[in-house]
């Protein structure tokens, strides 16, 4: 009877010892995945944020203006339009 009851008390420990952990590792486990969440809800917002500035970058009137005051470009017109003639392609095509 003796040896039943400790057989019993060493089963009834592993099982409280096998319940803390698994009550302690839930418990790390959901920390990690509300952390997660936390995580994916400020890379949104900054996903966001960082669309909303590349739009507003990306205007034709700001694209433009760089165009015009940074890398000095102007309009194409015909009075300063240039037509090059490329020589290889007239001859090959007046041999046909």
């Amino acid at each position: 009877m003796k040896l039943l009851n400790a057989v019993l008390l060493v089963l009834l420990l592993g099982s409280a010892f096998f319940l803390v952990r698994n009550a302690y590792e839930s418990r790390r486990l959901f920390a990690a995945l509300d952390r997660a969440k936390n995580e994916q809800v400020q890379l949104e917002a900054d996903y966001k944020r960082l669309d909303a500035e590349r739009q507003a970058q990306a205007t034709n009137l700001r694209v433009e203006r760089v165009a015009r005051e940074k890398l000095a470009m102007r309009p194409a017109s015909p009075a300063v339009t240039q037509y090059v003639a490329d020589g290889a392609a007239a001859a090959s095509g007046g041999a046909r």
